[in-house]
């Protein structure tokens, strides 16, 4: 495992946190999108976002 930087380990704390406000945005937005193809839209951008968020936090562990 490789020993990260405190400043690298603030970057990815930084990155995580915008990673999950993202998701927590989109899956708002899909929730109050009234057209399924929107609905969808989002849907799949918010699981893109926490593909992002999981990819991140596992470089914490």
């Amino acid at each position: 495992m490789t020993v990260l930087t405190e400043k690298e380990l603030s970057t990815i704390k930084d990155l995580l946190s915008s990673e999950e406000l993202l998701v927590k945005k989109f899956q708002m937005l899909a929730e109050h999108a009234d057209k399924p193809e929107l609905k969808h839209q989002m849907q799949s951008i918010a699981t893109k976002h926490q593909k992002h968020f999981d990819e991140l936090y596992q470089k914490l562990s």
